[in-house]
């Protein structure tokens, strides 16, 4: 059962009580990601996320990791497009101790200039790191090439540039106006009682800040096609179609018909791509789902002679998929699949609070498993096919990475 309460200030608590389980997981999930950003400070939700690592008033970036190291627990953070959460996964012990270290990084972090200094250096590292991951950037590449200048556009971590220009006075201003209270969510699972939510009360409940929760531009979609010529081993190709928006009514047709197409080892891309021709390694694709759009992704990574072949293969795929639909059998293993992975799922008090977390930032609402469940079940071979009409039928974005950047044929 989740419990909800809203404080004064607007900051919003959900805590789910497993009493089965003898660990917490606490997140505080705040509403601003590389979407909220400018050009001029791409990066900057990102580079917040590790400063508040780096030291507060009372304890020391070390002392920050001994906390935690000293009672078993874990602690880190992420930063995405639309949200940036810090959460930690502690024995149920220690749920007061976790709460109190989590919120003096959030309230008291000093973002020391010479901490700031290396910090940056550490980042740095982290964007050439990716870079030498063409299969992690050419997704980059992808969101470029299907929003354009907008912000949904904007790589998560900045860039060397971006980064550059960093110091206190901007983070400390970017807080003021992103990390407002009623952008802010505080999710909690695992073996607490509802009396803690009034412990996070007093943490979080009474601060302010002066700016205001963000506004959002749907983004147009481009069917640009991107390329990189880089020295790889292989090519690499997403090709990006309009997806839907979190919590669009046929979200789940659209779930449904991603894991046909690519999202398991008997998906038809899995099966067309690599079983039978033994062109890639990998290959899948997914649907990434924001606040007013949707982007689904196909990837494949094969050498550069097999990049043509590797293209009319998954033509084919998309056009047969689009044509004949799916098959009964299709239908009733990805709904099982689906129930599976789910249920799987909520046996990790962390995936709870992240669902929670970012069920309550996104969507305001929290629906019960048996409602889930229920939507996946009403999911209908018809629903399934006329989404693969409205999906396959328009046209679409495409990245490359390659030795020689040049595209597929048939995509020229």
């Amino acid at each position: 059962m989740i419990k909800k309460y809203t404080c004064q200030n607007g900051l919003r608590i959900v805590l789910e009580n497993i009493p089965t389980v003898r660990s917490v997981a606490i997140g505080i999930w705040v509403g601003t990601g590389s979407r909220n950003e400018t050009i001029e400070n791409n990066g900057i939700s990102h580079f917040l996320e590790h400063m508040f690592f780096k030291g507060t008033k009372t304890r020391s970036s070390k002392e920050i990791a001994e906390s935690f190291d000293s009672i078993g627990g874990q602690v880190n953070a992420f930063t995405s497009k639309e949200y940036t959460c810090f959460y930690a996964k502690v024995l149920d012990d220690h749920a007061s101790f976790a709460l109190d270290v989590l919120a003096d990084m959030f309230f008291n972090s000093t973002f020391d200039e010479e901490e700031l200094k290396k910090e940056k250096n550490v980042v740095l590292e982290e964007i050439k790191m990716y870079e030498d991951t063409p299969d992690d950037i050419v997704h980059d590449l992808l969101s470029r090439a299907s929003y354009g200048e907008h912000a949904l556009g904007y790589p998560i971590l900045g860039t060397e540039e971006t980064l550059s220009n960093f110091n206190s006075h901007m983070l400390r201003e970017y807080i003021d106006q992103a990390y407002t209270p009623d952008n802010v969510v505080v999710s909690i699972a695992g073996n607490v009682s509802e009396d803690f939510m009034k412990e996070v009360e007093s943490y979080f409940g009474s601060y302010k800040t002066t700016g205001t929760k963000p506004t959002y531009e749907s983004p147009a979609f481009f069917n640009e096609k991107v390329t990189k010529k880089k020295d790889t081993e292989q090519a690499h190709l997403c090709l990006g179609f309009k997806g839907l928006q979190i919590g669009h009514q046929d979200i789940y047709s659209l779930i449904v018909l991603n894991n046909i197409l690519g999202g398991s080892m008997s998906s038809r891309l899995f099966q067309d791509v690599r079983e039978e021709r033994g062109l890639a390694y990998s290959v899948f694709s997914y649907h990434s789902s924001h606040h007013d759009s949707g982007l689904l992704t196909v990837y494949a990574g094969t050498a550069s002679n097999q990049l043509n072949v590797l293209y009319e293969t998954i033509e084919q795929t998309l056009e047969r998929l689009k044509n004949e639909g799916i098959t009964e059998k299709e239908l009733h293993n990805s709904k099982e699949q689906m129930k599976g992975g789910l249920m799987l799922s909520l046996e990790s008090t962390n995936s709870r609070m992240s669902r929670n977390g970012k069920n309550e930032l996104m969507l305001k609402r929290h629906r019960t498993l048996d409602e889930i469940l229920e939507s996946i079940s009403a999911v209908k071979q018809e629903s399934v096919y006329n989404m693969a009409q409205q999906i396959f039928s328009a046209n679409y974005s495409a990245a490359l990475i390659s030795p020689d950047g040049h595209l597929p044929t048939k995509l020229t």
